[in-house]
C-alpha cells in the first residue's frame, strides 16, 4: 500500500508526464535522488486514462523492471500517446482526462487442468489475469471485471484480445493472477 502523499505524488507526475509529451514528444524525465523507498522499488504500473467516462489510452508493464515512479511516467506518456488504438491525446483533451493508476503486485502463476477449473479459480473484482500461449499473451486489468463480470464472459474477451479464438484451450496455456492499488 502506498502512502496517501505518494499517491498523489505519481498522479501529478502522470499529468504532467503527459503534459511534457506534448510539448516535448517524450516522456517526462524524473530522478530517483532522495525519492521516497517505496517510489524507486521496482514495480510494475498501468496507467488508464478515460474521457467522459470511455477508455482513452491505457499501457503499462506486466514485470516490474523499473523504479515505480519511473515506471508511472513512461507509462502516462505512452498511455497518451502510443496506445496504437487511439490517436494521441491533444492538449484540447486534458481538462477532460481522468487517470488511474494501478500499480499491480507480482504475477502467480496458476494451475488448472481445465477451463473450468481456470474459470472456477477466478476471484471477480480481485484478479487481474494474464494469458499466454506461445505469441499470444494478453491482460485485463481487475477493473475489467466492472464490465465482464462473468469468468467465462472475461476469459472469452481476454482470449480474443491475445488473438486466439473464443474456444480456444490449449495444454500450453498459461494463466498468471495479479491484484492491483488503483487509484
Amino acid at each position: 500500500m502506498l502512502s496517501d502523499k505518494n499517491k498523489v505524488l505519481l498522479k501529478s507526475l502522470a499529468i504532467q508526464s503527459i503534459e511534457y509529451g506534448l510539448k516535448h514528444d517524450k516522456p517526462l524525465s524524473v530522478t530517483l535522488d532522495n525519492q521516497d523507498p517505496e517510489l524507486i522499488k521496482h514495480s510494475a504500473s498501468f496507467v488508464t486514462l478515460t474521457k467522459n467516462g470511455e477508455l482513452r489510452g491505457c499501457i503499462g508493464s506486466l514485470e516490474a523492471h523499473r523504479a515505480l515512479i519511473e515506471d508511472v511516467v513512461n507509462n502516462s506518456f505512452s498511455s497518451a500517446f502510443r496506445d496504437y488504438r487511439f490517436s494521441p491525446v491533444t492538449e484540447q483533451e486534458l481538462n477532460n482526462l481522468d487517470i488511474i493508476l494501478s500499480i499491480l503486485s507480482p504475477p502467480q502463476l496458476m494451475e488448472f487442468v481445465s477451463k473450468n477449473d481456470l474459470l472456477n479459480q477466478l476471484r471477480p473484482n480481485i484478479d487481474g489475469l494474464i494469458i499466454e500461449d506461445r505469441e499470444h499473451r494478453a491482460t485485463f486489468l481487475p477493473s475489467v471485471w466492472q464490465s465482464l463480470p462473468q469468468a467465462e464472459q472475461f476469459l472469452t474477451q481476454l482470449k480474443l484480445k491475445a488473438g486466439l479464438n473464443t474456444n480456444y484451450w490449449s495444454p500450453q496455456l498459461q494463466a498468471y493472477r495479479y491484484t492491483t492499488e488503483s487509484f
